[in-house]
């Protein structure tokens, strides 16, 4: 099974001074510590000894496409991870479940080991159709080139991310459960792909959040920011 991972996603976050904040994270826990960079700091973090991520992929590699960036080029820039899916861009720019599988298979094409990102709106939630909302993502949104080597699975619920509501450790099993038992059905090697959670994320319940089954990690948005943060949730996760 893939070692435990903390990532971290700064979003439209960070000047290269803010880079400093990286060198103060924790090293050599036991677990895999993850960046996900705007893409103007990836060639100076590409030495730092941490892993260093995308937050996004364009599904081609190259082309009339301005503004977007593709899976080599991140490669190129130094990066050995991609996030794809994330709600932010999910909903900011009407990504759908097709184009999330098309960018993870031009991730994993490349080399980039990818983050697919999964969740539910508040709405879905109350209705009560969450694991519903799941099946269909999961079923959608990642190709079937995925493989336990290539993939983690970030859960997300849409109405924790930066709102500072976080679900029942009730819900988290829940869903990581059902996310554990569709990947094993699907993949062979489905048992062994990371589940990451994400939303919410920080020292004072990451612990508790560790401690759920199917749990291999976080994805952590804005406490990834200062080393101050985002190094009790490393440590977190190394003791869990």
């Amino acid at each position: 099974m893939r070692r435990k991972l903390a990532a971290g996603n700064w979003k439209m976050n960070g000047l290269r001074a803010d880079l400093a904040e990286l060198e103060n994270l924790p090293q050599d826990q036991g677990v895999d510590v993850l960046i996900c960079l705007p893409t103007t700091l990836i060639p100076a973090a590409r030495d730092l000894p941490l892993a260093i991520g995308g937050q996004d992929c364009h599904a081609a590699t190259h082309g009339a496409h301005t503004g977007d960036i593709s899976a080599p080029m991140l490669v190129d820039a130094g990066a050995t991870y991609v996030l794809t899916g994330h709600s932010e861009r999910r909903s900011d720019h009407g990504e759908t479940d097709a184009d999330v599988a098309a960018k993870s298979k031009a991730a994993h094409e490349t080399g980039l080991i990818t983050i697919i990102c999964i969740g539910e709106t508040l709405a879905i939630r109350a209705a009560g159709t969450t694991l519903d909302i799941i099946d269909g993502q999961l079923a959608k949104s990642v190709p079937d080139c995925a493989t336990a080597e290539n993939t983690l699975i970030a859960y997300e619920p849409v109405w924790a991310i930066g709102t500072g509501k976080v679900p029942s450790t009730d819900q988290i099993a829940e869903v990581h459960a059902h996310i554990h038992a569709r990947l094993a059905e699907r993949f062979s090697d489905g048992a062994d792909f990371g589940i990451l959670y994400g939303g919410s994320v920080k020292s004072s319940n990451a612990a508790e959040i560790f401690a759920v089954p199917h749990v291999t990690g976080a994805l952590v948005g804005g406490a990834s920011l200062k080393a101050a943060d985002f190094a009790p949730i490393v440590t977190a996760l190394a003791a869990s």
